[in-house]
């Protein structure tokens, strides 16, 4: 009730300073509908089939504002905030994957390496459309994740819809600690091969330390890198900065943008190229989002690197968290991002220099269909583009009724899908192409 009446209070207020405003027929209409809302709430106190707390309708009220507004703002209640705040830290519990709302159920928008969804064989593009047996639909993505968080070592029963695929897939995940390794390399004969999984806070010190030690055993035969930003679903915005700045001399890195214009950030290149101009392909794909794909933008733009792979997520807007009184926070979308060159990336994504399918080497498998941010439910349109539509939608069939999927099908696949994740240049195609354009550059280069 405290909180009830905070509330009607500062609708009084707000009120009392739209009288003095020159707009009032419009600032009336606003108090109005404030009215209407707390009137919403009494009749729901007072009438509702069953006691309702009060805090969980103001909570649930703040959710439909700010989930109406765009698939990425949210409200985080106290324990979600700490969540978040651990998980760009670089450990978390959990599942291990980045998933987003679409159609009602949620959308993973990529897996993260060496976590249980990854050796379960989930896929970016996959839809959970039941958690423990229990539907998704009627759920908020707040919701869905706390249901899929639990005490390490418990398990939990996803069944997962599949593109091309007529029956669902069932599996069963045990929930463990993710501890974050962002940052791995090896070498390739003389090409450093460089992976980012995400941009956490460790992100651009691991980078550093893989290009020295890549250096230090390759020497002057280092014929060039290659970053590997596949399903990498993003992160920190300081974090892509430091990574695009290890291979820039100099130059703008990616702008932000508020609305109309107003408040234009730039972000730009503070530290030499630490590999010496050597030559650079980053390999990108659908489930390359946000800060992998302001990094792959980055070096596009600057000709730094060749772009390797098919066209990427498309999520270009920035999230702002916002603490709240209550102790929890609001992530809200603040602002757009672009590439040095000027493009928005929102909805349209970073399209590959070269464009080179996933194929199995000993198997030309049908490429699935691209899941995209414009293909999400209420996405916001590009701003360079004037008529683009918002949230762009392909039919696909959840299968949002059915029961049927054997488990020992499942299991069998995700043991295939495992197998073919642990991949090495010579059943990775792309990353094959990638290392021989890299040593045919060299060669070039050389002559």
């Amino acid at each position: 009730m405290k909180q009830f009446f905070k509330t009607t209070i500062c609708a009084i207020g707000i009120f009392s300073i739209y009288m003095s405003a020159p707009s009032f027929a419009a600032k009336t209409e606003t108090y109005n509908q404030l009215n209407l809302f707390a009137d919403v709430f009494e009749r729901i106190r007072a009438n509702y089939v069953k006691d309702v707390d009060d805090e969980e309708l103001i909570e649930a009220a703040i959710n439909g504002m700010l989930t109406s507004l765009d698939p990425h703002s949210t409200y985080l209640n106290p324990k979600r905030y700490e969540g978040m705040r651990v998980q760009t830290s670089g450990e978390f519990g959990g599942l291990g994957i980045e998933v987003t709302m679409d159609r009602g159920v949620i959308l993973v928008v990529s897996p993260m390496d060496d976590t249980p969804a990854f050796r379960a064989g989930i896929k970016a593009g996959d839809y959970i459309t039941r958690i423990d047996g229990e539907q998704i639909n009627g759920l908020t993505l707040n919701e869905a994740v706390e249901k899929m968080r639990g005490k390490v070592g418990t398990d939990i029963d996803v069944t997962i819809v599949r593109k091309g695929e007529s029956d669902v897939i069932e599996i069963t995940l045990t929930r463990a600690i993710i501890e974050v390794q962002s940052v791995r390399h090896r070498i390739e004969d003389e090409v450093g091969y460089i992976r980012v999984s995400s941009f956490t806070e460790k992100t651009g010190p691991g980078l550093r330390e893989a290009i020295t030690e890549i250096k230090e055993e390759l020497g002057d035969n280092m014929q060039g890198i290659v970053l590997d930003l596949r399903n990498n679903p993003g992160g920190l915005l300081d974090q892509a900065v430091a990574v695009s700045s290890a291979f820039l001399d100099r130059g703008e890195i990616v702008s932000t943008r508020t609305r109309n214009d107003r408040n234009i950030q730039r972000y730009n290149s503070q530290r030499g190229d630490s590999i010496d101009g050597k030559s650079l392909v980053v390999l990108i794909n659908g489930g390359s989002a946000s800060a992998s794909e302001i990094v792959a933008g980055a070096l596009q733009d600057h000709e730094r690197a060749v772009v390797v792979g098919t066209q990427s997520f498309g999520k270009g807007s920035v999230q702002t968290v916002m603490p709240l009184s209550t102790n929890g926070a609001m992530s809200l979308t603040t602002a757009y991002y672009f590439t040095p060159s000027g493009n928005s990336i929102q909805n349209e994504g970073i399209t590959p220099d070269v464009v080179v399918e996933q194929l199995r080497l000993d198997d030309t498998e049908e490429v699935r269909t691209r899941r995209s941010e414009a293909s999400l439910r209420g996405s916001l349109a590009n701003p360079n583009a004037d008529d683009e539509e918002e949230g762009d939608e392909e039919e696909i069939d959840l299968n949002l009724g059915s029961e049927e999927g054997e488990e020992a099908d499942s299991e069998e696949e995700s043991e295939e899908e495992e197998e073919q994740r642990l991949t090495t240049a010579q059943d990775d195609y792309q990353l094959n192409f990638a290392l021989n354009l890299i040593r045919g550059m060299s060669i070039a280069r050389s002559n």
